[in-house]
């Protein structure tokens, strides 16, 4: 993968404080990533970076919509995503991925490549099941949806089962 030098952020020189960047995430990001699993893709994201002396902190701030298709009825519709994450660089001997917000840079790295960040907290932010919104509430009108409410059973009877006595006695020691 190619990555895109935008995503990667330069901060030896800066002045120790707060610092604000401003990205566009689009099809190209993940299309750089070999990830075409969205329709259309439009993420504003704004950093924040809290340079101190020894130590970094990134605050992710992710606000905008996807296009996904629905696991049902194979619709297209707008997800709206709004999350954040929290990144805290610290400098050490080598380079390691230490837990979920930790990063440790090796001494004298002068910038960071966010992009496997974006790239993650977007992936995980997206529900595991895609249900477009009128499934949900049923007035979404297709062909699929029509076919399966078709396809889906009736309302079964109860059978007329005789019950073994031995599970009704188990069931009076509750």
């Amino acid at each position: 993968m190619k990555k895109a030098s935008k995503f990667k952020i330069p901060f030896r020189g800066l002045k120790d404080g707060i610092h604000f960047y401003e990205f566009n995430i689009d099809n190209f990001f993940f299309e750089q990533l070999n990830f075409m699993d969205f329709i259309d893709v439009n993420l504003d994201l704004n950093l924040t970076l809290d340079k101190k002396s020894s130590i970094l902190t990134l605050k992710f701030d992710f606000d905008g919509y996807l296009k996904l298709l629905c696991d049902l009825s194979n619709e297209p519709f707008d997800y709206n995503l709004k999350t954040d994450f929290r990144l805290v660089v610290k400098f050490g001997e080598e380079e390691k991925y230490d837990g979920d917000e930790i990063l440790i840079l090796q001494n004298g790295a002068s910038q960071i490549d966010i992009s496997q960040y974006i790239y993650e907290t977007i992936i995980l932010a997206i529900p595991q099941k895609k249900i477009h919104p009128g499934v949900i509430d049923g007035t979404l009108d297709s062909d699929i949806i029509k076919k399966l409410r078709d396809l889906q059973p009736k309302t079964q009877k109860k059978l007329n089962k005789k019950i073994d006595p031995r599970w009704v006695k188990l069931k009076d020691l509750l």
